[in-house]
C-alpha cells in the first residue's frame, strides 16, 4: 500500500480551496453535522464512486467527480473509513491523496 499524507485538525482548519474535503460517512451521518466545506461521499454505499463515468457521478452525487490531478483529503466518523478512501483513491488514479485520521471524533471535541 503506498503511504498518504496525514492531515492534523490545524491543517483541517486552514485547508485551501486548491484541496477537496470528502465526508465518506453515510448520508445520514453527514446531514447529523459535518466538517464545513467537505463534500458527501458514502465509502460504504457508494465505494465504486470514484469508479463511475463523470456524468454517471455527477447525475447520482449532486457535484463534479473529484479530478485525479486534484488533492483529495478524506474523513469519516474516527478514521477507518478514511482510510479505506484513500487506498481505493490511490487504485483508481489519484496521485494527491491525503487523510485527517482524527476525523469527525476530533473535530467535534475542539
Amino acid at each position: 500500500t503506498t503511504t498518504t499524507k496525514h492531515y492534523t485538525f490545524t491543517d483541517i482548519q486552514h485547508l485551501p480551496p486548491t484541496k477537496l474535503l470528502i465526508d465518506v460517512r453515510e448520508p445520514s451521518e453527514y446531514a447529523a453535522g459535518a466538517i464545513p466545506g467537505a463534500i458527501n461521499l458514502p465509502i460504504t454505499s457508494a465505494p465504486e464512486a470514484l469508479c463511475l463515468p463523470e456524468e454517471e457521478f455527477e447525475d447520482r452525487f449532486g457535484f463534479e467527480k473529484p479530478k485525479k490531478d486534484m488533492e483529495v483529503v478524506f474523513y469519516c466518523k474516527a478514521g477507518v473509513r478514511s482510510a479505506a478512501a484513500a487506498q481505493l483513491a490511490l487504485q483508481m488514479g489519484y496521485k494527491k491523496v491525503a487523510e485527517y485520521p482524527g476525523s469527525w471524533v476530533e473535530w467535534v471535541r475542539r
